[in-house]
Protein backbone atom coordinates (compact mmCIF):
# COMPACT_ATOMS: atom_id res chain seq x y z
CA UNK A 1 0.00 0.00 0.00
CA UNK A 2 1.86 3.62 -1.37
CA UNK A 3 1.53 6.49 1.24
CA UNK A 4 1.37 9.76 -0.89
CA UNK A 5 1.57 12.93 0.50
CA UNK A 6 2.32 15.10 -2.34
CA UNK A 7 -0.65 15.83 -5.44
CA UNK A 8 2.09 15.29 -7.39
CA UNK A 9 3.54 11.83 -6.37
CA UNK A 10 -0.17 11.06 -6.46
CA UNK A 11 -1.10 12.15 -9.74
CA UNK A 12 1.82 9.86 -10.79
CA UNK A 13 1.07 6.93 -8.93
CA UNK A 14 -3.06 7.20 -10.60
CA UNK A 15 -1.42 8.63 -13.85
CA UNK A 16 0.55 5.06 -14.01
CA UNK A 17 -2.74 3.08 -13.37
CA UNK A 18 -4.43 4.52 -15.75
CA UNK A 19 -2.02 4.15 -18.72
CA UNK A 20 -2.30 0.60 -17.50
CA UNK A 21 -6.05 0.56 -18.43
CA UNK A 22 -6.95 0.52 -14.82
CA UNK A 23 -10.12 1.79 -13.01
CA UNK A 24 -9.35 4.36 -10.21
CA UNK A 25 -11.69 4.85 -7.11
CA UNK A 26 -11.26 7.79 -4.55
CA UNK A 27 -12.89 7.30 -0.58
CA UNK A 28 -12.26 10.58 0.62
CA UNK A 29 -11.97 10.79 4.55
CA UNK A 30 -11.24 12.94 7.90
CA UNK A 31 -9.85 9.58 9.30
CA UNK A 32 -10.11 8.20 12.73
CA UNK A 33 -11.64 5.43 10.48
CA UNK A 34 -14.40 2.99 11.47
CA UNK A 35 -16.16 -0.57 10.13
CA UNK A 36 -18.21 2.33 8.27
CA UNK A 37 -15.17 3.67 6.13
CA UNK A 38 -14.09 -0.16 5.12
CA UNK A 39 -17.52 -0.37 3.93
CA UNK A 40 -16.25 2.12 1.50
CA UNK A 41 -13.14 0.67 0.30
CA UNK A 42 -15.27 -2.48 0.24
CA UNK A 43 -17.60 -0.75 -2.26
CA UNK A 44 -14.80 0.87 -3.66
CA UNK A 45 -12.67 -2.47 -4.41
CA UNK A 46 -15.82 -3.40 -6.56
CA UNK A 47 -16.16 -0.40 -8.12
CA UNK A 48 -12.66 0.36 -9.57
CA UNK A 49 -9.23 -1.98 -10.08
CA UNK A 50 -7.75 0.37 -7.88
CA UNK A 51 -8.97 2.34 -4.62
CA UNK A 52 -6.96 5.67 -3.25
CA UNK A 53 -8.32 6.62 0.46
CA UNK A 54 -7.43 10.33 1.29
CA UNK A 55 -7.00 11.57 4.95
CA UNK A 56 -7.21 15.09 5.37
CA UNK A 57 -9.06 16.85 8.22
CA UNK A 58 -10.25 19.77 6.37
CA UNK A 59 -10.39 23.19 8.34
CA UNK A 60 -12.61 25.01 6.31
CA UNK A 61 -15.39 23.18 6.79
CA UNK A 62 -15.25 23.91 10.92
CA UNK A 63 -16.56 27.05 12.15
CA UNK A 64 -14.00 28.78 15.07
CA UNK A 65 -16.61 27.26 17.52
CA UNK A 66 -16.25 23.46 16.29
CA UNK A 67 -14.04 20.70 17.37
CA UNK A 68 -11.38 21.05 14.65
CA UNK A 69 -9.13 20.46 17.28
CA UNK A 70 -10.44 17.63 19.26
CA UNK A 71 -11.70 15.71 16.32
CA UNK A 72 -10.51 12.43 16.47
CA UNK A 73 -7.12 11.81 14.98
CA UNK A 74 -5.56 8.12 14.50
CA UNK A 75 -3.00 8.21 11.69
CA UNK A 76 -1.21 4.60 12.43
CA UNK A 77 -4.46 2.91 13.37
CA UNK A 78 -6.14 4.13 9.94
CA UNK A 79 -3.17 2.76 7.95
CA UNK A 80 -3.11 -0.21 9.70
CA UNK A 81 -7.02 -0.58 8.62
CA UNK A 82 -6.61 0.63 5.03
CA UNK A 83 -3.82 -2.28 4.92
CA UNK A 84 -6.38 -5.04 5.91
CA UNK A 85 -8.81 -3.95 3.67
CA UNK A 86 -6.86 -3.77 0.77
CA UNK A 87 -6.52 -0.33 -0.09
CA UNK A 88 -4.07 0.51 -3.13
CA UNK A 89 -3.19 3.80 -1.72
CA UNK A 90 -3.78 6.39 0.96
CA UNK A 91 -3.01 10.12 0.24
CA UNK A 92 -2.57 11.77 3.33
CA UNK A 93 -2.05 15.32 2.40
CA UNK A 94 -0.83 18.58 5.12
CA UNK A 95 -3.02 21.52 4.91
CA UNK A 96 -0.25 23.64 2.78
CA UNK A 97 -0.30 20.75 -0.32
CA UNK A 98 -4.24 21.53 -0.13
CA UNK A 99 -4.17 25.27 0.79
CA UNK A 100 -0.99 26.68 -0.26
CA UNK A 101 0.00 29.83 1.10
CA UNK A 102 -1.90 32.57 -0.96
CA UNK A 103 -5.34 30.27 -1.92
CA UNK A 104 -8.27 32.61 -2.27
CA UNK A 105 -11.16 30.59 -4.19
CA UNK A 106 -14.05 29.14 -2.86
CA UNK A 107 -16.84 26.91 -4.30
CA UNK A 108 -20.17 28.44 -2.81
CA UNK A 109 -23.28 25.77 -3.09
CA UNK A 110 -26.84 26.55 -3.05
CA UNK A 111 -29.47 24.52 -3.73
CA UNK A 112 -29.52 21.53 -1.54
CA UNK A 113 -26.50 23.25 0.57
CA UNK A 114 -28.63 25.63 1.93
CA UNK A 115 -31.81 24.17 4.26
CA UNK A 116 -30.87 21.83 7.37
CA UNK A 117 -27.35 21.49 7.87
CA UNK A 118 -27.10 25.01 5.98
CA UNK A 119 -28.93 26.73 8.39
CA UNK A 120 -26.99 25.42 12.00
CA UNK A 121 -23.52 25.40 9.65
CA UNK A 122 -24.02 28.25 7.16
CA UNK A 123 -20.37 27.77 6.11
CA UNK A 124 -19.87 24.06 6.25
CA UNK A 125 -21.24 23.20 2.74
CA UNK A 126 -18.47 25.46 0.84
CA UNK A 127 -15.77 24.14 3.19
CA UNK A 128 -16.92 20.44 2.02
CA UNK A 129 -17.47 21.42 -1.74
CA UNK A 130 -14.04 23.26 -1.78
CA UNK A 131 -12.05 20.34 -0.80
CA UNK A 132 -14.19 18.04 -2.40
CA UNK A 133 -13.18 19.59 -5.75
CA UNK A 134 -10.02 19.88 -4.90
CA UNK A 135 -9.72 15.92 -4.19
CA UNK A 136 -11.42 14.81 -6.90
CA UNK A 137 -9.34 17.59 -9.58
CA UNK A 138 -5.74 16.18 -7.84
CA UNK A 139 -6.94 12.53 -7.38
CA UNK A 140 -8.87 12.67 -11.33
CA UNK A 141 -10.86 9.33 -10.42
CA UNK A 142 -13.18 7.80 -12.39
CA UNK A 143 -15.40 7.11 -8.88
CA UNK A 144 -15.32 8.78 -5.57
CA UNK A 145 -17.90 6.67 -3.08
CA UNK A 146 -19.23 8.39 0.28
CA UNK A 147 -21.16 7.27 2.72
CA UNK A 148 -25.15 7.69 2.78
CA UNK A 149 -24.61 8.77 6.59
CA UNK A 150 -23.66 12.10 5.43
CA UNK A 151 -26.31 12.46 3.10
CA UNK A 152 -27.09 16.08 2.89
CA UNK A 153 -23.16 16.34 2.07
CA UNK A 154 -23.88 13.76 -0.77
CA UNK A 155 -26.62 15.42 -2.42
CA UNK A 156 -24.28 18.68 -2.12
CA UNK A 157 -21.22 16.96 -3.83
CA UNK A 158 -23.83 15.19 -6.59
CA UNK A 159 -25.12 18.47 -7.09
CA UNK A 160 -22.17 20.26 -7.38
CA UNK A 161 -20.42 17.49 -9.82
CA UNK A 162 -23.63 17.60 -12.50
CA UNK A 163 -23.47 21.86 -11.92
CA UNK A 164 -19.94 21.78 -12.85
CA UNK A 165 -19.74 19.02 -15.26
CA UNK A 166 -17.24 17.76 -13.43
CA UNK A 167 -15.88 13.33 -15.38
CA UNK A 168 -16.47 11.64 -11.87
CA UNK A 169 -18.95 9.15 -11.10
CA UNK A 170 -20.53 9.85 -6.97
CA UNK A 171 -21.97 6.48 -5.50
CA UNK A 172 -23.58 6.40 -2.14
CA UNK A 173 -22.84 3.49 0.11
CA UNK A 174 -25.41 2.86 2.84
CA UNK A 175 -25.34 3.76 6.46
CA UNK A 176 -23.26 1.47 8.82
CA UNK A 177 -24.69 0.86 12.17
CA UNK A 178 -23.77 -0.97 15.37
CA UNK A 179 -26.24 -3.36 16.65
CA UNK A 180 -28.33 -0.96 18.14
CA UNK A 181 -28.98 1.22 15.33
CA UNK A 182 -26.29 4.07 16.16
CA UNK A 183 -24.85 5.60 12.78
CA UNK A 184 -21.28 4.29 12.89
CA UNK A 185 -19.49 8.09 13.19
CA UNK A 186 -16.17 9.23 14.52
CA UNK A 187 -17.78 11.67 17.13
CA UNK A 188 -19.28 8.67 19.05
CA UNK A 189 -16.47 8.31 20.84
CA UNK A 190 -17.48 11.38 22.73
CA UNK A 191 -20.13 9.98 24.38
CA UNK A 192 -20.14 8.87 27.55
CA UNK A 193 -21.34 5.84 28.73
CA UNK A 194 -25.06 6.61 29.48
CA UNK A 195 -24.85 8.71 26.20
CA UNK A 196 -24.40 6.10 24.30
CA UNK A 197 -27.25 4.47 25.83
CA UNK A 198 -29.69 7.01 24.65
CA UNK A 199 -28.07 7.77 21.45
CA UNK A 200 -29.38 5.09 19.57
CA UNK A 201 -32.99 6.68 19.99
CA UNK A 202 -32.56 9.47 16.98
CA UNK A 203 -32.67 6.40 14.71
CA UNK A 204 -35.48 4.89 16.12
CA UNK A 205 -37.26 8.04 15.71
CA UNK A 206 -36.31 9.10 12.29
CA UNK A 207 -37.58 5.57 11.57
CA UNK A 208 -40.86 6.42 12.99
CA UNK A 209 -41.32 9.33 11.01
CA UNK A 210 -40.70 7.28 8.39
CA UNK A 211 -43.72 5.53 8.93
CA UNK A 212 -45.96 8.20 9.64
CA UNK A 213 -45.30 9.68 12.57
CA UNK A 214 -45.02 13.86 13.16
CA UNK A 215 -41.66 14.95 13.18
CA UNK A 216 -42.70 17.24 15.85
CA UNK A 217 -43.91 14.23 17.84
CA UNK A 218 -40.33 12.22 17.30
CA UNK A 219 -38.26 15.75 17.98
CA UNK A 220 -40.62 16.21 21.58
CA UNK A 221 -39.81 12.38 21.72
CA UNK A 222 -35.67 12.68 22.10
CA UNK A 223 -36.23 15.41 23.92
CA UNK A 224 -37.75 13.65 27.11
CA UNK A 225 -35.48 10.58 26.88
CA UNK A 226 -32.61 12.53 26.83
CA UNK A 227 -31.51 14.80 24.13
CA UNK A 228 -30.95 18.27 25.27
CA UNK A 229 -31.92 19.99 21.77
CA UNK A 230 -32.85 19.05 18.13
CA UNK A 231 -31.62 21.15 15.53
CA UNK A 232 -34.42 19.82 13.17
CA UNK A 233 -36.09 16.59 11.82
CA UNK A 234 -37.90 16.94 9.21
CA UNK A 235 -39.10 14.90 5.74
CA UNK A 236 -37.08 16.14 2.83
CA UNK A 237 -37.02 15.77 -1.12
CA UNK A 238 -33.98 13.10 -1.28
CA UNK A 239 -32.41 14.41 -4.29
CA UNK A 240 -32.78 18.61 -3.80
CA UNK A 241 -33.38 18.79 0.24
CA UNK A 242 -36.42 21.18 -0.77
CA UNK A 243 -39.69 20.24 1.46
CA UNK A 244 -41.14 17.01 0.76
CA UNK A 245 -44.35 16.07 -1.87
CA UNK A 246 -45.54 13.13 -1.10
CA UNK A 247 -47.87 13.61 -3.97
CA UNK A 248 -45.10 13.78 -6.20
CA UNK A 249 -43.71 10.36 -6.84
CA UNK A 250 -40.06 11.15 -5.98
CA UNK A 251 -38.37 9.74 -3.22
CA UNK A 252 -38.01 11.22 0.21
CA UNK A 253 -35.48 11.49 3.12
CA UNK A 254 -36.16 11.89 6.71
CA UNK A 255 -33.12 13.98 8.38
CA UNK A 256 -32.26 14.53 11.99
CA UNK A 257 -29.40 16.64 13.32
CA UNK A 258 -29.67 16.33 17.50
CA UNK A 259 -27.40 17.32 20.34
CA UNK A 260 -26.23 14.53 23.12
CA UNK A 261 -24.82 16.27 25.83
CA UNK A 262 -21.84 18.35 23.66
CA UNK A 263 -22.27 15.71 20.67
CA UNK A 264 -24.13 16.83 17.84
CA UNK A 265 -25.18 13.50 15.86
CA UNK A 266 -26.85 13.54 12.54
CA UNK A 267 -28.72 10.44 10.64
CA UNK A 268 -31.06 10.06 8.30
CA UNK A 269 -33.05 7.50 6.57
CA UNK A 270 -35.25 7.06 3.37
CA UNK A 271 -39.01 7.45 3.09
Amino acid sequence: MEIVKTINHLRTEIGRWRAAGETVALVPTMGALHAGHIALVGAALTAADRVVVSIFINPTQFAPHEDLARYPRDEAGDLAKLAGAGAHAVWIPPVSEIYPDGFATRIVPEGAALPLEGEFRPHHFSGVATVVCKLLAAATPHVALFGEKDFQQLAVIRQMVRDLTLPVTIQGVPTAREDDGLALSSRNAYLSEDERYIAPMLYKAIQEVARGRSPAEAAEALLTVGFSRVDYLEVRDAETLAPFNPDSGRPGRVLAAAWLGNTRLIDNVAV
